[in-house]
């Protein structure tokens, strides 16, 4: 099949034989992000974009991650009208807090459904992040291309069921998409290859952090490592996605 476009990032992916593409895909788009956020185009600089970096503002993964970019001058300006905002916007919920009235009951049982609107705020300003919202974008249309591209392109299709499959947090949007995605007749043989492919690849890395752990008995200091030096960052890789291995994404100068 004839690569398109918006092919060409998830066979790309898929090509790297990494232990996740959709890892792979991710790690490439938010330092693709990071950069139009804060590199050399000072986007930071542009009203409408500080606009939506003030009304999202950052995880506390991303927000880090910017000041390990490096660039000091564009964080504290994103900072410097983020701040305004939400000083704003703290004040105006302090104006407005009223106690909460807990009754005996729930102070005995501990009950967790007591709310206080500051720290509802707050939550809410936790779970926002202007780089989590543009990667979400993309990333519903990297899942509706893994699904054309699985269906429609034989080659593509052969590589997942033959690759190292996908870390677990991947995994589970793929199959909640799959099951919109696919028919019924479809959904049979997708859901038992892909498992297949994940049983297997499980296995594996369990059989890698074995090795490992059995290299540090004096027996076998002279054993072959076999594929089990860097077995605990792609065992956790697995588990939870992203590249614990990778040093701080920064500023090309």
């Amino acid at each position: 099949m004839k690569e398109k476009l918006y092919t060409i990032p998830l066979n790309d992916a898929v090509n790297a034989n990494d232990e996740c593409p959709f890892c792979f895909i991710e790690r490439n788009v938010e330092q693709d992000l990071l950069d139009f956020v804060l590199g050399s185009g000072s986007s930071y600089m542009e009203s409408d974009i500080r606009d939506l970096t003030d009304k999202y503002g950052f995880c506390r993964e991303h927000i880090k991650k910017m000041y390990d970019y490096g660039n000091t001058l564009g964080n504290a300006w994103i900072l410097k009208t983020h701040y305004n905002k939400i000083i704003k916007e703290m004040t105006d919920c302090f104006n407005k807090y009223t106690p909460v009235k807990v009754s005996l009951k729930d102070k005995l049982s501990g009950a967790d459904n007591v709310t206080n609107s500051v720290s509802e705020w707050i939550r809410a300003k936790d779970r926002s992040c202007y780089i989590c919202a543009e990667f979400d974008k993309m990333y519903e249309r990297y899942l509706d291309t893994f699904f054309y591209l699985y269906k429609e392109d034989k080659a593509f299709k052969e590589k997942i069921l033959t690759g190292k499959g996908f870390c677990l947090h991947h995994f589970a949007d793929i199959c909640e998409y799959g099951e919109k995605k696919l028919s019924e007749k479809e959904k049979k043989e997708f859901f038992p290859s892909l498992f297949e492919v994940m049983k297997k690849n499980m296995d594996r890395l369990y059989e890698d952090i074995s090795w490992l752990i059995e290299k540090f008995d004096y027996k076998n200091k002279d054993a072959d490592w076999k594929n089990s030096r860097d077995a605990v960052g792609r065992g956790m890789q697995k588990l939870r996605g992203s590249y614990l291995a990778d040093p701080p994404y920064t500023q090309k100068k």
